[in-house]
């Protein structure tokens, strides 16, 4: 089995592995820390102690996932080190400052003020808590503005020049940071990050209702992530489309791959399923409808749409990964919005908490989110081979000159203490959603406030609710 293996490929698996991990817990954290800090407003501005309860419930969670993140990214970026040597050495004055800018501008910021919200809830005042949740939230969307500018100018690079040996070095930064992909890829991931969080909030809430427990609170949690449901699915569909026509522009090779089409054509049908053969160039046993892909990527029904067949062979991504994730992450995104329609259905027709089977279905798609973002970052970043920097430096030429052995070894290890570790992280955290919300049993007491400060008259000395 080793032997079948060369080295790139097993330092593609392990990235692949590490940051596959990595990047659920951002994608979570992103979202919860925006709606903790939507649950604290409300709670400040309501006088309602429900919202306080669930706040403090769901802020162990983000501690603990926030952590679990800190650990993978840590241990992904070490690999840049062990594996990527020539890729750190050739790209590392460019990707390294804006990696540097990431834990300078929202690293430090999230962690000084996560204790603040961890444990100041009694001891500080309610609004500088308020000031301290939305200052984390603003934390993570930098974090993901850095991060995914350092991607994105992986897969549109602009504003470099190429030196001595190879070196890249920054001509204009601006064109770095803000490259042709970033402003599509940014919105399409942060709002993916919303949803994922919204319907895992979801879901813990129409167990609790399905349960009889905590109902109150679980009207809540599922009330608010159907709004995002609503509004917010369809708005990623639109994002999606948009990012889909900058990736036709800047990398027509992973359109192709994504669409399975292999002749170049006029009035290209959208293959909805298949199974692409990338020996015998052709995508088997597909179900098409006619015209439709040529219509969604360029507007026009009889717009041309470039088959695989355009690039030789060693500049096209393995086809059936793309092919396949694409669909998992748009399928998944239809139910997501499909899920919005019918809770509009149900809250207008009064049924939204009280009917059985979409209770169920939103306990399925609890782990919705966490696919398809994990299906659209395979997407991206298997449909940019053979290139990780797009057009200009090469995988196989990017790897440190290590034999496969050690790495094999490396990924084997990582994978024994991941599951041994976020295992724990993940049954710690179910047994807080099993244990549910506190009840209201106090809200901010001894450093001299009895009451939130804008809900005055609403709260009482201990925190509970007297409307």
């Amino acid at each position: 089995m080793l032997e079948s293996l060369d080295a790139t490929l097993l330092a593609r698996l392990q990235f692949a592995f590490t940051i596959s991990f990595h990047i659920i817990f951002p994608a979570f954290t992103i979202g919860l820390a925006s709606w903790l800090a939507v649950l604290e407003w409300r709670w400040l501005s309501t006088g309602n102690q429900v919202y306080a309860d669930i706040y403090r419930m769901w802020v162990k969670i983000f501690a603990v996932t926030f952590g679990m993140g800190i650990v993978s990214g840590v241990v992904m970026s070490f690999q840049f080190g062990t594996n990527w040597s020539v890729f750190a050495d050739k790209g590392g004055n460019i990707l390294g400052p804006l990696l540097g800018y990431e834990v300078l501008t929202a690293f430090f910021l999230e962690a000084s003020f996560l204790g603040v919200m961890l444990f100041g809830w009694n001891r500080v005042h309610p609004r500088i808590h308020f000031a301290a949740t939305v200052i984390v939230a603003a934390g993570t969307l930098i974090s993901a503005f850095w991060i995914l500018s350092a991607n994105s100018w992986m897969q549109t690079p602009t504003g470099f020049r190429v030196g001595e040996h190879g070196l890249l070095y920054p001509t204009n930064w601006l064109e770095v940071i803000f490259n042709p992909s970033f402003p599509y890829r940014f919105a399409h991931m942060v709002t993916a990050a919303y949803l994922t969080t919204a319907f895992v909030v979801a879901g813990i809430g129409a167990f609790y209702i399905w349960r009889g427990r905590h109902v109150k609170h679980a009207r809540v949690m599922l009330g608010m992530a159907m709004i995002m449901a609503i509004f917010v699915a369809p708005t990623q569909l639109v994002l999606g489309d948009l990012h889909g026509l900058n990736t036709l522009e800047h990398q027509p090779a992973k359109v192709s791959a994504m669409e399975g089409l292999w002749d170049t054509q006029r009035g290209a049908p959208l293959m909805l399923f298949g199974w692409p053969d990338q020996e015998e160039e052709a995508t088997k046993y597909g179900l098409e409808i006619p015209k439709l892909s040529s219509l969604i990527l360029t507007h026009d029904l009889d717009g041309e749409v470039k088959g695989l067949k355009e690039w030789p062979k060693d500049e096209r991504p393995p086809v059936a990964w793309v092919f396949w994730s694409f669909r998992i992450m748009v399928g998944l995104g239809l139910l997501m919005i499909t899920t919005g329609v019918m809770a509009l259905v149900l809250y207008v027709r009064k049924r939204l908490f009280d009917t059985r089977w979409f209770q169920y279905w939103c306990m399925a798609l609890t782990p919705a989110g966490f696919i398809a973002v994990l299906a659209g970052w395979f997407v991206t970043e298997i449909g940019r081979q053979p290139y990780i920097v797009y057009g200009v430096l090469r995988t196989a030429e990017a790897t440190s000159p290590v034999i496969r052995t050690p790495i094999a070894i490396s990924l084997f290890a990582f994978i024994m203490t991941y599951v041994f570790v976020f295992g724990a992280g993940s049954y710690y955290i179910l047994t807080l959603i099993g244990r549910g919300p506190d009840r209201g049993d106090r809200a901010y007491g001894d450093h001299g406030l009895s009451k939130p400060p804008i809900a005055t008259g609403l709260v009482g000395e201990k925190g509970g609710n007297h409307v």
